[in-house]
């Protein structure tokens, strides 16, 4: 009897398993990032409005406007505005659409789900601005050959570099905004917020105050980073970016990340 219940009391042994590549978790997070109907929905108004804006560009757009830049430019701000959103959304909707649950309970470490959605959006962020920098490549080679005009490429290698930069920071910020408020009608708002009020009003303040002109770019993000674009970044405009990203980037991103390691899911 004695022996019957020492060998009832041993404990198994659980068996164990190899975690999930982290390689594994990114591709699923790429995959998640458009397999839902608001990914897909945003994904398809990225191409439409891409498609939109070249024939625009084409049909109304003055000869001497018919060049690598402009074409450039129309189908990324599409993107610019879009791609953001759709990072934030691939953070919030672990809780506002509840897959949270069974997500941590295949990978319990949060940490690791949240550096793979954090690469997939910069890969996003990266392969995008590539696309439309290539969509705007074709846009100019049919736009000018339909109007007789010369192929102009305006764009340099390090401008475009400061391009890609620019979309994978704008990225960064939807991502920051779906970490920290893990809401994705707040995420959304939040982000309006910050790419259109905030600097309205950072230009207004600017144009008004003497000593706002000078500060401004040091504490303004979208100030700073739109010296991407046009490739005039000095040593002083990289400062102001690095400064400006800690206050509007790292900061809410760690202070966010602190809050949901913390959070309970539903």
């Amino acid at each position: 009897m004695t022996a019957t219940t020492l060998e009832r009391s041993k404990v198994v042994p659980r068996t164990a398993h190899e975690s999930i590549p982290f390689a594994r978790l990114t591709t699923v997070e790429l995959r998640k990032m458009f397999d839902t109907r608001s990914g897909f929905w945003l994904l398809a108004s990225i191409l439409i409005l891409s498609v939109t804006a070249t024939v625009a560009v084409i049909a109304f757009a003055a000869d001497a406007d018919l060049t690598y830049d402009s074409f450039g430019a129309a189908v990324g701000v599409p993107m610019t505005v879009v791609l953001p959103l759709l990072a934030a959304l691939s953070v919030t909707s672990e809780w506002s659409q509840r897959s949270g649950l069974s997500t941590f309970t295949m990978v319990p470490q949060r940490s690791r789900v949240i550096g793979a959605k954090a690469v997939a959006t910069v890969l996003v962020g990266v392969v995008s601005m590539l696309v439309a920098l290539a969509v705007g490549a074709v846009g100019n080679v049919v736009g000018t050959a339909l109007a007789g005009t010369d192929l102009v490429w305006d764009i340099s290698l390090a401008q475009m570099g400061g391009i890609v930069l620019a979309n994978v920071l704008g990225m960064l910020v939807g991502f920051m905004l779906g970490v920290l408020l893990r809401s994705s009608a707040g995420a959304v708002v939040g982000y309006f917020v910050y790419s259109f009020v905030l600097p309205g009003l950072s230009s207004l303040l600017a144009a008004s105050q003497d000593w706002f002109r000078d500060l401004g770019p040091w504490i303004d993000f979208k100030w700073a980073s739109s010296r991407l674009y046009d490739a005039t970044m000095t040593g002083e405009s990289w400062a102001q970016l690095a400064t400006s990203a800690a206050i509007w980037l790292v900061v809410p991103l760690v202070l966010g990340l602190a809050l949901l390691f913390r959070s309970e899911v539903k």
